[in-house]
C-alpha cells in the first residue's frame, strides 16, 4: 500500500498537527499522500475533495471520532478500500487506534501484518406512492423517528413479505452489528459482535412494552410502511443524512452489497473496548 488518503474531523487543529508529524515517516517509505483540500492548503500541499480521495488510494486513514469514521465508510462504499480509524473524538467504538499508536498501527498495515474486519452495511430504499425512489447506505443504522413535539407514530413492519407487527412508538431503529453500540443500545437493544451477519430491529419507546428488540439474519429484507399522516416523521441514516417521510411511504432495508473493511491493529481487543467504554465492572 503506497497511496494513503486522509479523511479528518473538520475544523480541528489536532488532525493537522498529527498529519504534519507523520508525513515525513510516510514519505520515507515512498508513500503518496492524498489530503482533503482544507488540510492540504494549511500544509502547502495539493488537496482533493473528500469524495475524490477513495477512488485514488489503497488505504484511508480517518482522524476523528466515530462520526467521521462512519461518514468515511459511506464515501468508501463500493470501492473495497480498507480504513483505519485514529480516535481524536470521544467514545471511539469504531476508531480503535489511539493517536499515540498511529505509527505502529500504520507500520503493521504497510507490512501486511494487520488483521482486517469486514462489517456489513445496510441499504435503505424509500419508495414513494408516486414511484420515486431514494437510496441510502449506512454502516451504523437506519432510524425512523418522530419530530420532537409529535405524538407516537404507527409503523407497519414486514420481514420477507411476512407481516411482523405494527409498531406504535416514537420510532424504529434498524441497525447493523457495528451500530449495536450506538442508538440501538441507548434504546435497549442488544450488543452484537461487530462482524456478525445480523440485523437488529429496535423500537424507540414502544407503546406496548412487549415490543422488544429483534435480531434477524442479514439475508432478510425488512419493509416498513408509515401508517399515520398527522405527525412529522424523518428518516435518518447514521445520524448524519436523511429525509422527511410521509404517510404511505415504504422503506425497504436489506444488507448492502457493499462492506466496510476496517483494519484492527494487534493491540485491539473488542471486549476490552466494551469494558472501557461501557464501564463494565466498575462500582
Amino acid at each position: 500500500m503506497k497511496k494513503i488518503g486522509f479523511i479528518c474531523k473538520p475544523d480541528r487543529q489536532e488532525p493537522v498537527d498529527l498529519i504534519r508529524e507523520i508525513l515525513p515517516w510516510l514519505y520515507e517509505r515512498k508513500c503518496r499522500v492524498f489530503l482533503e483540500a482544507d488540510i492540504a492548503s494549511i500544509l502547502g500541499l495539493q488537496g482533493f475533495e473528500r469524495e475524490e480521495i477513495p477512488g485514488q488510494v489503497d488505504l484511508i486513514v480517518v482522524l476523528g471520532g466515530d462520526g467521521t469514521m462512519i461518514s468515511a465508510a459511506r464515501y468508501v462504499a463500493g470501492r473495497n478500500v480498507p480504513i483505519i480509524g485514529v480516535n481524536l473524538g470521544g467514545l471511539g467504538f469504531i476508531t480503535q487506534t489511539g493517536k499515540c499508536d498511529i505509527l505502529s498501527a500504520l507500520a503493521q498495515v504497510l507490512e501486511g501484518d494487520c488483521p482486517v474486519e469486514e462489517r456489513i452495511m445496510l441499504d435503505a430504499v424509500v419508495i414513494r406512492e408516486s414511484g420515486e425512489r431514494k437510496l441510502f447506505t449506512a454502516l451504523n443504522d437506519i432510524v425512523i423517528n418522530k419530530a420532537a413535539l409529535a405524538r407516537m407514530i404507527a409503523l407497519e413492519a414486514f420481514v420477507q413479505d411476512t407481516y411482523l407487527t405494527t409498531y406504535r412508538a416514537d420510532g424504529l431503529i434498524i441497525s447493523t452489528p457495528t451500530g449495536s453500540t450506538a442508538y440501538s443500545l441507548a434504546a435497549g437493544g442488544p450488543i452484537l459482535y461487530p462482524t456478525l451477519g445480523s440485523i437488529i430491529v429496535t423500537p424507540i419507546c414502544p407503546h406496548m412494552l412487549t415490543n422488544r428488540p429483534l435480531v434477524l439474519p442479514d439475508d432478510m429484507c425488512i419493509r416498513v410502511v408509515l401508517k399515520i399522516e398527522r405527525e412529522r416523521v424523518y428518516l435518518t441514516v447514521d445520524g448524519q443524512i436523511g429525509c422527511p417521510l410521509k404517510k404511505g411511504d415504504v422503506l425497504e432495508i436489506r444488507k448492502s452489497v457493499h462492506i466496510t473493511r476496517i483494519f484492527t491493529p494487534g493491540c485491539y481487543d473488542h471486549f476490552e473496548l466494551l469494558r472501557a467504554k461501557l464501564k463494565w465492572g466498575e462500582r
